[in-house]
């Protein structure tokens, strides 16, 4: 056989194996998608059916008998609904600003090689990675020496910084900006405040998106601050009250009974168990809406700050 018919017979059977793991890859992806797009498929159909048909039948992928009334329901809370609204985009967009740019700082901080403190200064962003003081110890901090508790900032400051987010912002300086660009600035005269400023931060959007939306996502799902920090149910987040909802099916009518509206009629018509899935849907679709239009600069800042090193 000449060498021309083995390369042919080669690459013949390579293409096959590729054709076969390529299969074997896209099988096992659309498994994965449906086990995370069936859950929300699930809980759309619940938040539209009836309650009668899921007290008679149960869950179902597909509404057994449709009904909007979990969703006129929410509708006739406005006030409840608007105000647990309001708190969660106030956190979300103040403490995905103040994270991005307390991460951002402090990973430029430290992907500098001559800065003297850089070692130590890693050292106490990497060891919160491995160990941490535990809740109580946070509880205390957070509660007792800062008096954050019933404030919007306990919902806020908790989650402005993380270690793994710091050592993306770190690598990612550290890979991607040339050292010849600050230095070239250096001898311009500008201070590093402003190389930070006017330099390093307009060419780092894919950074900048990329920790934004894990920010976002963190801020927008966290009920567990809320469950630590928050007696008043005024600064209840959307997702403080879904988890109220969840543990006590009349958290919503206790709420809505200063509608005018006596608490025993309320609690028996109110949709209890479509009325928590529609307020889940409700906290899913904003976040599901935006992350399209991030998933270029995402990818691309993930990719450069987890592989480059």
């Amino acid at each position: 056989m000449s060498r021309k018919a083995e390369f042919e017979s080669g690459l013949d059977k390579f293409n096959r194996i590729s054709n076969v793991s390529n299969t074997v890859f896209h099988i096992i992806f659309i498994l994965l998608a449906l086990v995370c797009l069936v859950p929300v498929v699930v809980v759309l159909s619940i938040s539209l059916s009836s309650e009668d048909s899921i007290r008679h039948t149960g869950y179902h992928i597909l509404p057994t008998a449709l009904s909007a009334d979990a969703y006129h329901f929410i509708m006739k809370q406005g006030t409840m609904i608007s105000k647990a609204l309001g708190i969660s985009v106030l956190v979300t967009v103040v403490g995905t600003v103040l994270g991005i740019l307390l991460t951002t700082s402090m990973g430029y901080v430290i992907s500098r090689p001559n800065y003297k403190l850089k070692g130590l200064l890693t050292w106490i962003v990497f060891i919160p990675m491995v160990f941490n003081g535990g809740l109580v110890s946070s509880y205390y901090i957070n509660s007792n020496l800062l008096g954050l508790k019933d404030t919007v900032w306990a919902l806020i400051l908790p989650l402005a910084v993380s270690s793994f987010n710091v050592i993306i912002c770190k690598t990612f300086f550290r890979s991607t900006i040339p050292d010849g660009l600050i230095e070239s600035a250096e001898i311009d005269g500008a201070s590093q405040f402003r190389i930070f400023w006017g330099i390093i931060l307009p060419i780092s959007l894919p950074l900048i998106a990329t920790i934004g939306l894990f920010l976002c996502f963190s801020y927008w799902n966290d009920w567990f601050q809320s469950m630590l920090y928050i007696n008043d149910q005024n600064l209840y987040s959307l997702q403080a009250l879904l988890n109220s909802l969840m543990s006590n099916v009349d958290a919503m009518a206790k709420n809505a009974s200063s509608m005018g509206i006596s608490y025993a009629t309320l609690v028996a018509t109110m949709p209890k168990e479509s009325a928590r899935m529609a307020v889940a849907i409700i906290i899913v679709l904003p976040v599901a809406a935006a992350y399209p239009f991030f998933q270029k600069y995402f990818i691309s800042g993930l990719t450069v700050g987890a592989v480059k090193g």
